[in-house]
This record gives C-alpha cells, sequence and structure tokens, in this order.
C-alpha cells in the first residue's frame, strides 16, 4: 500500500509541511479522495471488518466515496515514518452520514477531529467545481494566524494585504480569502461556517488557529497554503518596517485579468 503513488504524494505532503513549521505537534490535518483508479489499486489492501461510525455531518453527494486522512492526535512528522499508524483510508457510507476505516489508523487510531469540517468542505468543492477539487489541507500557518490579531477579521481586507504582497498572489487565489471568526474547532458549527465560506472561496482562514485550503490535488493544495502564507510572512515584515509606502494599486491589479486570464474579487478592488 505504501508504494501506491498517492499514498507517497500524502506522505510528502505531510513532511513537506511538517518541514515549513506548520504543524507543530498534533496540529493540523489533511484529506484526499481518491480517484476511481487509486480506489482499485488499493482495493486489495482494505479490510471491510470495522464498523460504520456517525460522521456528525450528512455529506449525500459524497456516498461511497474513499478518502485518505491523517489521524486524530497524530503528527505530520510521523506520517513518514509509519503511515499506517498515523492516517488511513475511510470510506463514507450509502447515505453520506457516516464512515468505516479501511486501512491504516492502526492500534485504535481515529481519523482527524477536524473530519466533519473536512468532509463538509468536500462536499461543498465536489458540487462547485464539479468533482475536479480532491484535496482539504488544514495548516497551522505561523504568519496568517499572526494576522488574525491585526488586520480587521473581513475577507475584502484581509484579501487585498495579502494581494497587495505579491504579484502572483490575486493570480494563484483571485478569489481571495474567507474568513470564519474565532469558533471551537473539531465540531459541526466550525465545519458548517468554513463550508459555506468554500462556496466562494479556496482558503477559509480560522482567526487564531490557521488556515483551510482546497485545490485539485496534493501539490496545488500545498502550493496554494504556501503562496498565501508567504504573503502573510511578507505582510508580516512589512508591518514591522513600519508600514508600506508604496504597492500596487487597483487599476494594475486589473491587468493582471487578460495578462493570465483569471477574474479577480471585484470587491477586493473596490
Amino acid at each position: 500500500m505504501e508504494q501506491l503513488a498517492f499514498v507517497k504524494e500524502f506522505t510528502k505532503t505531510t513532511q513537506d509541511a511538517w518541514l515549513k513549521g506548520w504543524h507543530e505537534r498534533n496540529g493540523g490535518n489533511l484529506s484526499y479522495r481518491l480517484t476511481d483508479s487509486e480506489v482499485q489499486e488499493a482495493r486489495p489492501f482494505f479490510s471491510e471488518s470495522d464498523a460504520w461510525i456517525d460522521i456528525g455531518v450528512a455529506v449525500p453527494n459524497l456516498a461511497n466515496q474513499y478518502f485518505m486522512v491523517t489521524g486524530s492526535g497524530k503528527y505530520f512528522r510521523n506520517v513518514e515514518v509509519c503511515i499506517e499508524e498515523n492516517a488511513g483510508v475511510i470510506q463514507v457510507s450509502q447515505d453520506g452520514t457516516q464512515y468505516k476505516v479501511l486501512w491504516g489508523l492502526t492500534n485504535n487510531a481515529k481519523p482527524t477531529s477536524e473530519l466533519p469540517a473536512h468532509l463538509m468542505n468536500h462536499s461543498v468543492k465536489y458540487d462547485v467545481t464539479g468533482g475536479q477539487h480532491r484535496v482539504v489541507m488544514h495548516s497551522h500557518t505561523t504568519n496568517l494566524i499572526a494576522l488574525t490579531f491585526v488586520l480587521p477579521l473581513e475577507a475584502e481586507t484581509f484579501t487585498r494585504e495579502l494581494w497587495e504582497m505579491a504579484t502572483e498572489c490575486p493570480v494563484v487565489f483571485p478569489a481571495g480569502v474567507g474568513i470564519v471568526p474565532w469558533m471551537v474547532p473539531g465540531g459541526k458549527a466550525i465545519a458548517e461556517h468554513t463550508s459555506e465560506l468554500m462556496k466562494k472561496y479556496d482558503v477559509a482562514i480560522w482567526a487564531h488557529h490557521g488556515t483551510f485550503c482546497s485545490a485539485e490535488d496534493l501539490s496545488l493544495a500545498f502550493g496554494l497554503m504556501d503562496t498565501v502564507e508567504k504573503a502573510a510572512e511578507i505582510l508580516v515584515k512589512v508591518l514591522a518596517m513600519g508600514g508600506k509606502r508604496q504597492t500596487i494599486q487597483p487599476q494594475e491589479f486589473k491587468e493582471l485579468e487578460s495578462a493570465f486570464n483569471v477574474k479577480l474579487n471585484e470587491k477586493v478592488l473596490a
């Protein structure tokens, strides 16, 4: 199982994210929806002996879908050491209200405590993108967390500040970023709030906690997270140096639309 391509890429993503400093202790989580061909490759390694467990939310459009997920209380840095103990593959039930473990998560381990948020975000993105998005990543991105203490917790303002930090930013996340006010993690309420934002954005920042992002594959998800966090790092440095003396102007941002074939969120430029 560990030699399958998607398992290797999942492992690499967790290791790369750990090395970035986004996943202290058991912080953060990652989920990936398998393709049909990957399910067939992995099926010989699946066990059907585990019981069905309630998810806590309903995701009927993900019925019978398969996901690789990190485990609750598990460390990203240990996925590379022994993936079976720190991650696993689950299947969503026919009605979309339960899951069962098919592989991994050994020694009675469970999927991430943020599983409701992950699956609700997958559910939204499944509809919005026609099934193209397969990854949801949650990281404790240091500089983005820091900015939630000093910037207004408002999507357009937060986005504009990040866009101004590097020309690639509006190209990489043209819809901007959504903002979730501080909420208790791991429950239905924060899952619902985040998934509502994901109808519009690919990035949602949890105030004083971290960042959620969604993308088509593992490399794109990591790249998106890395880009947004790097913009935040630049902004932290700019603020520490006394603030901006000059910046990119709204009409200059608009020039990027035709140059890179993207449609920017007009509210951010208003």
